[in-house]
């Protein structure tokens, strides 16, 4: 898709098709208006008629409408005027692509970030945001993941036709620089929302801990990062005990990613952000049930966001320093797997009782995070499709959030909430640490079904004491099942948002 920011009026354009904007009351976009204006009155006409009630994510798709110069004019439905929301302008925006999907209109102009846009706090949005918004979602709507079908059907074949170039328009009083700098941004970040989507549906047979490896590594000569790879020998030498203890049951290689971007002040403090990069969970010797088990190839997400928000700032050339450490293994039962029962020594040496081997995720965290200390880091965030017990406290619409710090929660909720991709800020009371006591270890590795999202956080807080640390629990919000399955992407959105905000603050 080719993107481009523009000024100018609706009717004098010559794309294949013109986007404007509807309200619920008939009330006319002022890009509306101007072609409701030269083609006499046509579109009012046509509301009193009742052809378009203007509901959000309607659309009516017109032909050659007297007084303008384009093929085609898409009426998209924005709502109650004045009412316009950060969410409904999203869904109006994914609702127009989609209504030109499968028809011929290729070069297309919209006019639908010249429209006004209010978020939860009533504040009306500036033209950037709903710039880089727009990109985003156009690019979500025209996502497909089709690279391992050997034959493609008549679906995937109307699926080519479609949109190639979009014209975004923004009024003349609108700062063109400024606008530029959003498209770019949108730009990078869903190129990185597409990499960790492909990442998270390839595969588990493709998207081993290896090739994880090998992704990164390309991104030396791509995106000009510093990768290196850690191996078991390397990670035996640092004590990793807890990791290699997962790893030990899966024939494929455990590895240890680190992704720097440091293009900050050399003295400059890096955020760290750690990445669960479980790429095929079977629950190990805790085997779990058959059903919908093959899902359990996005436990690689918290891995695959990491990267793909590397690349959203890395295309952005975010000013920040940012360091990256993924530890990416394979949870299977094989004879040499953990049993319950069995203790292994973490590499802050803190010793853990493993009571269940599909609590695994934490247990290959909580080494990632005792690495981070080496960094010195201003703050660090994990991020890990964790717990099901998040997906029952929180459903598929919000990650869960936990930190040792409010001020670093207080961030991330914000960026949540400005990238349309929340968090909800949960416990992390000392009263639930008790559940996780052990006879015979330091610590247990679960902590009962009671708070079963809260507990495996606060696993994660007694190795992150050092510094300010938050956890993203995105098990319910890295992939949607049944006939929309797929990778969301989440939560590459609220990670750039958060770094960008960071950046911008130094």
């Amino acid at each position: 898709m080719e993107f481009s920011i523009k000024s100018g009026k609706s009717e004098k354009q010559r794309n294949d098709c013109v986007i404007v904007g509807i309200y619920e009351s008939g009330k006319l976009s002022h890009a509306a208006q101007a072609i409701d204006d030269s083609s006499e009155g046509f579109l009012t006409k046509l509301l009193k008629r009742g052809d378009m009630d203007g509901k959000v994510a309607s659309s009516l798709l017109l032909h050659n409408v007297r007084g303008t110069n384009s093929e085609r004019i898409l009426l998209v439905g924005l709502g109650k005027h004045d009412e316009l929301s950060d969410k409904a302008y999203r869904k109006a925006a994914i609702a127009s692509i989609k209504a030109l999907a499968k028809i011929g209109a290729r070069d297309v102009a919209s006019f639908l970030a010249e429209v006004d846009v209010i978020n939860a706090n009533n504040k009306k949005l500036d033209p950037s945001w709903k710039i880089a918004q727009m990109v985003e979602a156009v690019n979500d709507a025209l996502y497909r993941f089709d690279v391992m079908k050997g034959k493609k059907d008549k679906a995937d074949k109307e699926s080519t036709k479609g949109i190639n170039k979009l014209d975004i328009f923004v009024s003349e009083q609108d700062d063109n620089q400024e606008a530029k700098i959003a498209l770019k941004q949108g730009i990078a970040l869903s190129s990185g929302v597409s990499l960790a989507k492909d990442l998270g549906n390839l595969p588990p047979n493709v998207c081993t801990p290896t090739y994880l490896a090998e992704q990164a590594l390309a991104m030396v000569k791509s995106h000009g990062l510093t990768v290196q790879v850690l191996g078991r020998e390397e990670m035996k030498k640092l004590g990793m005990g807890s990791f290699l203890g997962v790893a030990q049951g899966s024939a494929q290689p455990p590895k240890l990613i680190i992704l720097q971007h440091l293009r900050g002040e050399k003295n400059q403090k890096p955020v760290v952000l750690v990445g669960k990069g479980i790429t095929f969970d079977t629950g190990g010797i805790s085997l779990k049930p058959g059903a919908e088990m093959d899902e359990m190839k996005y436990d690689m997400c918290g891995a695959a966001s990491v990267l793909g928000t590397f690349k959203a700032i890395a295309e952005m050339d975010l000013q920040l320093n940012v360091i990256g450490i993924i530890p990416t293994c394979e949870n299977m039962p094989d004879a040499d797997a953990i049993r319950p029962g069995d203790v292994l020594t973490s590499m802050s040496g803190q010793t853990i009782e493993v009571l269940n081997t599909d609590a695994e995720g934490r247990l290959i965290l909580c080494d990632a995070l005792t690495y981070a200390e080496r960094f010195e880091p201003s703050s660090v965030v994990d991020i890990a499709t964790l717990t099901g017990a998040c997906v029952i406290a929180l459903g598929h619409h919000a990650s869960g959030l936990f930190s040792n710090q409010d001020r670093l929660a207080k961030e991330l909720l914000s960026a949540g909430e400005e990238s349309l991709d929340r968090a909800w800020h949960m416990p992390l009371w000392e009263e639930y640490q008790p559940q996780l006591d052990s006879n015979f270890a330091d610590v247990a590795n679960i902590g009962g079904r009671a708070g079963g999202s809260i507990t495996a956080a606060c696993f994660l807080s007694r190795f992150t004491k050092k510094y300010h640390w938050a956890h993203l629990d995105i098990a319910g919000t890295a992939w949607n099942s049944g006939k929309e399955k797929g990778s969301t992407g989440r939560p590459v959105p609220l990670l750039t948002e958060f770094l960008k905000k960071r950046a911008a603050k130094i």
